[in-house]
């Protein structure tokens, strides 16, 4: 199927990295380049672009759509938490913006075949990068309850998790759970129906948590925001757009803790530690989208950016 990703908050990312003339940037969840391209537009002539994205079918959907500006892309195939060794690798140091897109494309949940939503029947799958060997089906289908049961309760905050976890496991006794249709159906059935949502579906939240765990999404964003704020230039940006709260609590800690200068005890009269801070926040509140971009994008209503400047 085609692959189209509309671009969330696209005029507030460009102004939180500040894009200039010259400058090196990279995007780290490249996706189908839409950030990008707009960021090799706004740095013309000379700007350079390092796209990073785990989806083999993302980077080349990039490829293809940054094509105008071949001369001045990077394309990358891993995880932005190794976005350190990536630049390294291209004899690059240091950079002067830095953006992740976070969470799932549009195209990988309109893609069946990729097992990220049960809106259309499809095996189990959710990887991000197909070379791991880790899936949704693995998980379902192999964990025991109570490790299933914490996934689903502390990365998709499903107050339900341990009836959904026990349906699972007494479903798989019977025969193997294989596709997302089969899941959402086990879930639908525990969940009592006056807790279900007008807007979201019973199963959102699992497979949301699956989706996480699958990819290792949450220890990945802290080692890209742990090793990306060290390879800025100073005055550089790093911007990040989160969808849901466990990702925006991660950046906006982490963001706080680069602010702060000693972490020493308070009631210590003299500082120990020698910690410098290293960045300062841009905007005080997360910048969300307008009114107007999600009635056009529905999907964006979720969408939290904050930016830190390296100092």
């Amino acid at each position: 199927m085609p692959f189209f990703h509309k671009p969330v908050l696209l005029r507030e990312v460009i102004a939180s990295l500040g894009c200039r003339a010259g400058g090196v940037y990279v995007d780290g969840t490249v996706g189908s380049a839409g950030h990008a391209f707009k960021i090799l537009e706004e740095s013309a002539p000379n700007g350079l672009l390092i796209g990073i994205d785990a989806d083999e079918d993302a980077l080349h959907e990039a490829e293809k759509r940054l094509t105008p500006f071949r001369y001045r892309v990077t394309l990358a195939r891993g995880n932005f938490a190794n976005i350190g060794k990536i630049l390294l690798s291209l004899n690059i140091s240091h950079v002067d913006g830095i953006l992740l897109d976070l969470g799932v494309s549009s195209h990988q949940l309109d893609a069946a075949e990729r097992g990220f939503s049960f809106s259309k029947g499809a095996l189990l799958d959710m990887r991000m990068d197909f070379r791991q060997q880790t899936s949704a089906y693995t998980l379902v289908n192999n964990l025991p309850e109570s490790s299933l049961g914490k996934i689903i309760r502390e990365y998709g905050e499903e107050p339900m998790a341990r009836r959904i976890a026990r349906a699972i496991v007494a479903e798989r006794k019977l025969k193997e759970i294989e596709t997302t249709t089969e899941l959402a159906n086990i879930i639908l059935a525990v969940i009592p129906k006056k807790m279900h949502g007008h807007r979201l579906h019973p199963a959102t939240k699992t497979f949301q948590a699956l989706r996480i765990a699958v990819n290792n999404e949450l220890s990945s964003l802290q080692g890209a925001l742990t090793d990306g704020i060290e390879r800025l230039h100073q005055g550089g940006r790093f911007s990040v757009i989160s969808y849901h709260s466990l990702e925006d609590r991660i950046v906006k800690t982490s963001f706080r803790s680069y602010e702060s200068a000693c972490i020493c005890p308070h009631d210590m009269p003299v500082c120990n530690c020698q910690r410098q801070a290293k960045a300062r926040i841009v905007y005080r509140r997360p910048v969300t989208p307008s009114e107007e971009e999600i009635a056009d994008n529905p999907r964006a209503r979720s969408a939290k950016l904050r930016t830190a400047e390296r100092i």
